[in-house]
């Protein structure tokens, strides 16, 4: 009777996980907005200085109620909300809450004085 060693070959899986970063919201006026180079920058109430994000087309863009709007509504000087993650140095945003501006009702007042002889 032969006995003989068996070796028996153990693979090992190691899983890494990298932490999911939650989104992080930041509300302002759009400061300025290039569409061709996908950058935004938004300064916030208090801030001294605007922050830069980048986007993409997989970005979405919706006005208060969540109804999508095209991008071309987002200028200089309009309030957003942004939800960004950072990647690496980056912030990027996944979603961008365009609200309306406050509609100033302006009435004019004529007054006409008339006097006689």
């Amino acid at each position: 009777m032969i006995l003989g060693s068996f070796a028996q070959a153990q693979n090992t899986v190691v899983t890494t996980t990298t932490p999911v970063t939650a989104a992080t919201t930041a509300a302002g006026t759009v400061t300025t907005f290039d569409p061709t180079g996908q950058i935004i920058s938004v300064t916030s109430s208090g801030a001294t200085a605007p922050v830069s994000y980048t986007y993409s087309k997989s970005t979405t863009i919706v006005d208060d109620a969540g109804n999508p709007v095209s991008v071309e509504v987002v200028k200089s000087g309009a309030p957003v909300t942004v939800y960004y993650s950072k990647s690496g140095e980056q912030m990027v945003v996944s979603k961008m809450v365009v609200r309306k501006v406050p509609v100033v009702d302006e009435t004019t007042t004529t007054t006409t004085t008339t006097t006689t002889k």
